[in-house]
């Protein structure tokens, strides 16, 4: 909505000033006191009435001026005005509107559904309950030339459409103009004579002072039929509110079947097919087996088809469909044969609850605790980067090691592991698990007889726990991703390059741990380079040298190393620029570094293939999935292909309540301070939390660009708002999730403020109504990649700065999170990575098992039942004891985990009101962090602190709180059951 600005005539802030006044007024339709005598001076106000749905009879005005008193019951007989209208007008003296009601002076009243009407002055009409300002008797005459005016106001919010207008040559109306009348949903209607002119100047208005005059400029209409609508005007248009002729054309014939099979389960991609009016779904039909055919709806371009009959031939055939359920023809067949059944444990399925509950343990898990040693691997930089001189592989951590520490997690009270990526990697250094190579694989470095990643899932669910996959859509390694594209690179083992180039083992298949017996090593690179160029080569002037050298002096050769600008990668599945511009478009759409080939998302191969790799996690019954590099790709690939992708599986394989509870938490990074990254809504963490709002091309590539203009166009003025995290007064309300897209985020602006906890608090808060749904942001202090104010060091503001962090995210909105070890402040002040320049150990991503050396049991989230040894001694460090009992309280007290908030009515520094209504429960809570505070407008009851057990008691809507000191916390429950836990460090 935009405020009627720069009018250069002289009537403009007084007609401002004369908009209706919405008024929470009930009066019933019972005789009031007689009218007061007005002033014969000053304003009027003819009232009109629409008659053409009431059937009455007579039609009386019962009125009041502001500030007077109403007419005696049942008020002033109306008058006829012209067909459908009746009329009077009314002397308001000093005032500047009335309280009216309408009555057939039998007993039958229209009083605006209870609240009356709210009238200015001027010609204002009143239809079925909708208030405007025009003459609907005026221009009895010839109109000469017409224009017919459609606004539209589905994204406005408003209630009633005024058209202020000038016909070229002539001169403006009266503000606020003319009323429109509704014309269907989200549209308004008025047709206007022009007399001789053939266009018009025109600006539109709410009747309360709210308008829209296309920034200043007005808009300039023809005759004949416009239409307005988000600041584009469309000349000689269809009527918007026309029947739709009938959709009777079917799509396109999907092309590109392709089925592949694994095990007893086949992939089907295909092409997306093509529809006037766009496809909705596609109906794969397969064939084959002793159970006949079946039919299947999806609607992404991959289906993912489990449990088939083993050594069997399938024959799969796909049709699209539209809206309206034109369907095409089948398309061309695929066929896939099955093997053996595999030797795999029954799949799991995710625990399917509300994940606000559950506070997050994120661990790089080739670096938290080491279960296996036989699957420990340095790579090729383990003596260069010094970590092979303290015995410290890069891959050391392994599921084996996590399964064995779940109950440490669980002791310190969190309930979900945030884990690194779990696919094959493939670079020099890949234990971080960012540079995937087989999406379809497990990294074999990872796993053990015995702990595979299902056994680990399966594992934390047996204890409660849900596990969070962190999921790359918007890369590869630089060698590509098997089963899409892998580049052949140039390579010669002359004496100079056959230390970097192992020989070749024909049929050795590199897979991360297997060691290649030729050369000796798990990092085996023989299977990428040639000399001889390969068929279809692509890459400029293979094999030649460069004129560069190595460090070591030895000569370069073209193709030699993937990058995109050489033509190595095929536009089809990989972009081919290097990032220029961190702001711009080409910060989605390019490289952001050598060893992340960037794909092309909105190429339909890529969409399949991504899809069908985390359809295999989904099944796997993986809880969650944490979004890497999310930025880089554009929200309306998300929208369209990767998200509803996701929520259609988990739909397909658990059902429509864990599909609406499998978190989706999508890196954005921002690392600024300010609510909008750098002025650009594109590359900011809220925007992606919203669906799409208006329709772009067909084509993914041509979409993306189209969204990226129109976005950044609106700026940051006129993004979607939301008052989802907030309480109403006092109030819990419903969430409209109906424009969330599917993806929460990481609050990256509580982050980057972390390096003081009032900071973060209130940079949080002043971000909350931009994003969708603020109660479900993931919130941490630092990370494996970044501390506070995009720190490259991780967290070294001291024991009780900590503490105060923790208890503010553990009482604030969102989900609090944890990197590995902040527990006992590892690793504080250490540079959290340098690359294979510098030992792990020396890192914030050291290895941390040696901490959780000896046995520990979980009695319950927050609870040791027995520990011994060295995880006992760091089970007692003051940031577990702070953590544990934040946990405990958490858990105890609904609205801290899915309440919303408001800081109405309070004084103080970090403190804030939450509440949760809901399936029976109605929890409300008063928190102040460290400081005091003050909370008036409160409901009255008992309330106990979850902290002391103070009990108070309020009869006066108010409540004062000392300041408990940093990092200690007040939790007043109404109706609470008092203290939870035992005093610690920081709460007592």
């Amino acid at each position: 909505m935009r405020r009627r600005r720069s009018l250069a005539r002289p009537w403009a802030a007084g007609a401002l000033a004369a908009g209706i006044l919405v008024l929470p007024i009930t009066a019933p339709p019972a005789p009031e006191a007689a009218a007061e005598p007005v002033s014969a001076t000053a304003a009027s106000a003819t009232v009109f009435y629409y008659t053409k749905t009431k059937n009455w009879t007579d039609h009386y005005l019962h009125y009041a001026p502001d500030g007077g008193s109403w007419t005696t019951a049942p008020g002033t007989r109306m008058e006829a005005a012209c067909t459908d209208w009746v009329k009077l007008t009314v002397d308001l003296g000093s005032a500047a509107g009335l309280k009216a009601t309408f009555n057939n002076g039998k007993g039958v009243w229209d009083n605006n559904g209870g609240q009356n009407y709210a009238l200015g002055t001027g010609n204002i009409t009143v239809k079925d309950g909708v208030v405007a300002h025009s003459d609907p008797c005026a221009g009895s005459g010839d109109p000469g030339n017409e224009a017919t005016v459609y606004y539209s106001t589905q994204t406005l919010g408003w209630t009633t459409a005024n058209l202020h207008y000038q016909p070229a040559g002539g001169s403006w109306t009266t503000p606020p103009g003319v009323g429109m009348e509704a014309a269907c949903a989200g549209w308004w209607k008025r047709t206007v004579g022009l007399g001789s002119a053939t266009s018009l100047k025109a600006a539109f208005n709410n009747g309360n002072g709210v308008w829209d005059n296309n920034n200043g400029s007005d808009y300039t209409l023809t005759s004949g039929t416009s239409t307005v609508k988000n600041n584009t005007v469309t000349a000689n248009a269809k009527d918007p509110c026309a029947a739709e002729e009938p959709d009777t054309e079917a799509p396109t014939v999907p092309s590109g079947v392709r089925a592949s099979a694994t095990d007893t389960s086949v992939v089907v991609t295909w092409n997306a097919a093509t529809d006037d009016t766009g496809v909705t779904k596609y109906q794969v039909t397969r064939t084959g087996g002793t159970k006949g055919s079946t039919v299947t709806d999806v609607t992404s371009t991959v289906l993912s088809d489990t449990g088939l009959e083993e050594n069997t031939t399938y024959t799969y055939t796909v049709k699209a469909v539209d809206a309206v359920g034109n369907t095409s023809a089948a398309s061309a067949a695929a066929t896939a044969t099955t093997g053996k059944k595999p030797p795999t444990p029954a799949t799991g399925a995710p625990l399917g609850t509300d994940p606000r509950k559950d506070p997050i343990y994120f661990v790089m898990t080739a670096r938290f605790n080491d279960g296996d040693s036989s699957n420990n691997r340095g790579g090729s930089q383990h003596t260069k980067s010094g970590n092979a001189a303290n015995n410290d592989p890069m891959f050391r951590g392994d599921f084996k090691g996590l399964v064995e520490r779940l109950d440490y997690i669980k002791a310190l009270g969190f309930s979900a592991v945030w884990i690194t990526p779990v696919v094959l990697n493939r670079s020099d250094y890949d234990y971080h698990g960012y540079h995937g190579y087989d999406f379809y694989k497990v990294d074999a470095r990872l796993e053990s007889a015995g702990a595979t990643y299902q056994d680990l899932i399966n594992a934390a669910h047996a204890k409660g726990m849900k596990i969070y996959q962190d999921v790359v859509y918007n890369h590869s390694s630089r060698w590509g991703a098997k089963g899409l594209f892998t580049p052949t690179v140039y390579g010669v083992r002359d004496t100079q390059w056959s230390w970097y180039y192992d020989e070749k083992n024909t049929g050795f298949e590199y897979d991360g741990l297997t060691v290649e017996t030729k050369s000796g090593k798990s990092y085996y690179n023989g299977d990428l380079w040639s000399t001889a160029e390969p068929a279809g080569n692509t890459c400029l002037n293979w094999g030649k040298p460069t004129g560069g050298k190595s460090p070591e002096g030895y000569t370069l050769y073209n193709c030699q190393w993937p990058n995109p600008t050489s033509g190595m990668f095929p536009k089809a599945y990989y972009h081919n620029c290097w990032i220029g511009n961190w702001e711009g478009e080409d910060s989605r759409s390019c490289w952001l570094h050598d060893d992340l080939a960037d794909f092309n998302t909105e190429s339909a191969p890529v969409q399949n293939y991504l899809i069908g790799a985390y359809n295999k996690y989904i099944d796997m019954g993986v809880d969650g999935f944490r979004v890497d590099t999310a930025v880089h790709i554009p929200r309306v690939t998300w929208n369209r292909r990767f998200l509803p992708a996701i929520q259609e599986r988990v739909t397909q394989k658990f059902g429509a309540e864990a599909a609406k509870n499998f978190f989706v938490f999508g890196e954005v990074a921002a690392f600024v301070n300010d609510k909008w990254n750098r002025g650009s809504v594109n590359h900011s963490a809220q925007f992606y939390t919203w669906k799409e709002r208006k329709e772009y091309s067909a084509d993914d590539q041509k979409a993306a660009l189209e969204q990226y203009d129109y976005e950044n166009s609106q700026g940051t003025g006129n993004q979607p708002t939301s008052n989802n995290a907030f309480l109403n007064g006092n109030t819990y309300h419903a969430p409209d999730h109906s424009k969330f897209s599917g993806m929460n985020i990481i609050d990256m602006r509580m982050h980057m403020n972390f390096g003081d906890a009032y900071n973060a608090f209130s940079n949080g808060k002043d971000s909350d109504d931009s994003v969708n749904d603020a109660t479900y942001n993931v919130v941490y202090v630092d990370s494996h990649d970044y501390g506070p104010n995009k720190s490259s060091e991780r967290y070294t503001g001291g024991t009780d700065a900590w503490a105060e962090n923790m208890s503010l995210m553990w009482t604030f909105r969102g989900i609090p999170t944890l990197y590995y070890g902040s527990e006992i402040e590892f690793q504080k002040g250490k540079k959290i990575d340098c690359g294979p320049t510098c030992p792990l150990a020396t890192t914030g991503r050291a290895y941390y098992g040696d901490h959780l050396a000896g046995s520990v049991t979980a009695s319950g989230f927050g609870a040791v039942g027995s520990a011994s040894g060295k995880v006992a001694t760091t089970l007692d460090q003051p940031l577990v004891k702070h953590l544990q009992r934040l946990n405990q309280i958490r858990r105890a007290v609904p609205a801290l985990q899915t309440g919303q908030y408001s800081t109405e009515g309070i004084s103080g520094g970090m403190a804030f009101k939450r509440r949760y209504t809901g399936g029976g429960t109605d929890s409300f809570a008063l928190v102040t962090v460290s400081g005091s505070a003050t909370y008036t407008g409160i409901p009255n009851g008992t309330y106990r602190d979850a902290v002391t057990g103070d009990t108070r008691t309020v009869s006066d809507g108010r409540l004062t709180v000392g300041a408990p000191g940093k990092a200690n916390l007040r939790v007043y429950v109404l109706n609470g059951t008092g203290k939870i836990g035992k005093d610690g460090p920081y709460l007592k």
